[in-house]
């Protein structure tokens, strides 16, 4: 997106795409304006679905590579059919799902020598944190921080999320960052 849109007309305009995008696969109707110009531009997504306040299904992107409308539509339908942690969301689900978009930075590259200079740039509920070694790769959105508040820790578990060690540090681990800007069903009217 070039030029800022005002944040409750990205919210108005994407938490409908991305909710029809899984009505439309459970065989339901639901519509969404899909017209906005911005839409075309490429953006990451991640997005996150709840029941209950409980965590439902997140699927997302880390680096733009489509349109955002096809990031959006895509993402929420693997949130909520093919995330491997989940059985996929039924019909019957469908109406109490709470739908979350996070829409992504640019990814950026930290510099460190150990991870205790990673620990000390991170910024807990602002960061986003990409952990890569070889073919282990993790992320936690920044919102993870709520739940895991202590850098350590927030390390640790994204570690093991990787497969790897909660202890585990060699050279050739790659960190990266990313913020972003987050929209969810309860904060706009559905539409």
């Amino acid at each position: 997106m070039n030029q800022p849109i005002p944040r409750t007309d990205v919210a108005r305009t994407l938490l409908p795409i991305a909710r029809a995008s899984i009505a439309n696969a459970l065989g339901k109707t639901h519509t969404a304006d899909e017209s906005a110009a911005w839409l075309k531009s490429h953006g990451a997504s991640f997005i996150t679905l709840n029941l209950d306040k409980k965590l439902r299904g997140c699927i997302g992107s880390l680096r733009a590579h489509r349109s955002l409308l096809d990031d959006v539509k895509a993402n929420a339908a693997a949130a909520a059919f093919r995330d491997p942690r989940f059985k996929p969301v039924t019909a019957a689900e469908y109406e109490g799902i709470e739908v979350e978009i996070s829409l992504l930075s640019a990814v950026s590259a930290m510099t460190f020598s150990d991870e205790k200079s990673v620990l000390a740039q991170l910024a807990p509920n602002v960061h986003g944190v990409i952990l890569e070694y070889g073919h282990h790769r993790s992320t936690y959105l920044p919102q993870v921080w709520a739940t895991i508040p202590d850098p350590a820790m927030f390390m640790a578990t994204l570690k093991q999320k990787a497969g790897l060690p909660p202890d585990f540090w060699e050279t050739g681990v790659k960190i990266s960052t990313y913020t972003v800007s987050k929209f969810k069903e309860s904060e706009f009217v559905r539409t």
